[in-house]
């Protein structure tokens, strides 16, 4: 390669990592539709003020093959306004307003959603949920004079309360882009390749084989630890390299391994994505430096 495209492939590079680093978190757009379970036996203007909070156990939201959402993930909100049912007319509603995400390891997040259905109830444009009741019928007999006994004897009763019983399952719609961390746990559930585990000790000559899930080593760990974490270079098929040391030079990944071996890649066969990951759950930096010498004038 041309030292005049090094830099702009040391840039592409970077521009690369970048973007493995925003893959640790995974982006919510606007209009998700949500799922989540009230936590409450009945949650309605009789059991609660303005104010009062609420909680929501959400439901599995899937993307890109894992769950968005930790186990235990809820939306936290609050009755925001409610109106009672008339003793003449009239149906009673309630609002809910849920502004934050509560993950399992006590981080909130801001968010804003409104709610689009309820189980037995109706919900209007504006996400109030409204009680069920008969304010036509109820205006239709009150404007027959036969049935004035029959009104006046049920006039202390009013309409049904609009309430959320226990394990209501509601929907909502998501008003604004939520950033969720990438949750360990969905990471954990997805085969890892040898190469991936930081116990692992493959010498580099079996890990430039096609990675195999359900490959074990045989024999005894080695005798001593290397003083220093080995980086682990994953390529574009599934293998990988663990390396020592490793630089750009001439449009080229060199790599020493742990046993003095080097090796040679082309930049377009490099994993980036693969890489940053890895070598993030072993908690090793992955930084790339360029050995070219400057060009003469």
């Amino acid at each position: 390669m041309p030292r005049k495209l090094l830099l702009p492939t040391l840039v592409a590079l970077a521009s690369a990592l970048i973007v493995a680093q925003a893959a640790a978190k995974d982006i919510i757009p606007a209009g998700t539709l949500l799922q989540c379970t009230i936590d409450e036996p009945n949650f309605s203007s009789k059991t609660a003020l303005v104010g009062d909070p609420v909680l929501c156990h959400l439901g599995p939201l899937g993307a890109f093959g894992h769950s968005v959402f930790p186990r235990g993930a809820m939306l936290g909100g609050h009755l925001q306004d409610y109106k009672d049912p008339g003793r003449f007319v009239g149906k009673g509603w309630i609002a809910l307003e849920f502004d934050r995400l509560v993950l399992p390891n006590a981080e909130i997040l801001p968010l804003s959603a409104k709610i689009i259905s309820a189980p037995h109830l109706k919900v209007d444009a504006q996400g109030d949920i409204h009680g069920k009741g008969h304010p036509k019928r109820d205006a239709v007999e009150w404007a027959i004079p036969v049935l004035w006994p029959i009104k006046i004897l049920t006039l202390p009763a009013r309409g049904p309360y609009p309430a959320l019983k226990g394990e209501s399952r509601i929907s909502l719609r998501l008003m604004e882009d939520v950033e969720v961390p990438f949750p360990t746990s969905a990471r954990s559930s997805v085969p890892i390749p040898p190469w991936a585990n930081p116990s692992s000790a493959l010498p580099s000559s079996q890990l430039l084989r096609p990675a195999s899930y359900t490959q074990q080593v045989s024999g005894p760990p080695p005798a001593e630890q290397p003083s220093s974490p080995l980086t682990v270079i994953a390529l574009k098929g599934g293998p990988a390299f663990l390396a020592r040391e490793y630089w750009v030079q001439s449009g080229q990944m060199h790599c020493i391994s742990e046993d003095g071996e080097q090796k040679t890649f082309a930049l377009e066969k490099i994993d980036l994505t693969q890489t940053v990951y890895v070598n993030q759950e072993r908690k090793v930096d992955f930084v790339l430096q360029s050995r070219d010498a400057p060009v003469e004038q």
